[in-house]
């Protein structure tokens, strides 16, 4: 079975007042694994206010590099060394603010593979390209190119966040998230094996929120979801944790 996993981005988000949020949701009982993901300069402070806590930390990318000439850069094994243990890669806001390929976030997920990083790998089509009836075929490339070849249900989590949904309120109806979900499982399938693909979760992002997650959590192969605003404070994202608890 695969183990349901509630994950939070916080993305450019967070002082040292937002480790609050932590102390909070740590009091959250839950079946399901909860992982906060906060900003690099949180993380170290961050694992220590959940040193006795279930909840998991992960940073929000990594370079492919383990270290060398990259100033500003993080590498899999600090983000480990801080209290890490999965990082997001190929986020739809990376790759278009920093322009990444495919072959980089598959060159990421396997720097964070080596760490022993849990590779969360994202992958979702822009509203032109799912208004030209491209989605499936944009999202299979985008699969493809991402994934490594060793890529197993322990090394990665595959994270469905169509891009004009991400914080917009905007929503994809359920038939289409169920839709995409089933073609992203047939095509893990595919490439690695039914063991294999039965194996590895595969997440919804994109405005999930308390009133929304029951019912994107009773879609086939949701096993979870990738939240953004709606983790930066434990009264939104607690009742997502316990949706997916329930679910």
């Amino acid at each position: 079975m695969r183990r349901k996993l509630a994950a939070g981005n916080w993305k450019m988000n967070g002082t040292a007042a937002a480790l609050d949020t932590l102390d909070a949701l740590a009091n959250t009982a839950a079946s399901a694994e909860v992982l906060i993901c906060p900003p690099t300069t949180l993380l170290s402070r961050a694992a220590e206010r959940l040193s006795t806590s279930a909840i998991a930390l992960g940073g929000q990318d990594c370079h492919a590099a383990a270290s060398g000439a990259h100033t500003g850069d993080i590498s899999a094994e600090m983000l480990r060394d801080a209290g890490a243990t999965a990082v997001i890669l190929g986020h739809s806001e990376r790759r278009a603010d920093h322009g990444e390929t495919d072959a980089q976030v598959r060159a990421k997920a396997e720097a964070a593979m080596a760490a022993d990083l849990t590779a969360i790998i994202c992958v979702g089509e822009t509203l032109q390209q799912r208004e030209a009836g491209n989605t499936l075929a944009v999202v299979r490339d985008q699969l493809t190119g991402s994934l490594p070849d060793n890529s197993t249900g322990a090394t990665v989590v595959v994270a469905y966040e169509p891009v004009w949904a991400i914080g917009t309120g905007k929503i994809p109806t359920l038939a289409q998230i169920a839709e995409v979900h089933s073609d992203l499982r047939a095509s893990l399938s595919a490439r690695f094996g039914a063991e294999t693909a039965a194996a590895i979760r595969l997440l919804y992002g994109g405005s999930v929120k308390a009133s929304n997650a029951a019912e994107i959590f009773a879609v086939a192969d949701v096993d979870g979801a990738l939240v953004g605003g709606a983790s930066l404070k434990a009264a939104d994202f607690a009742p997502i944790i316990e949706a997916l608890d329930a679910s």
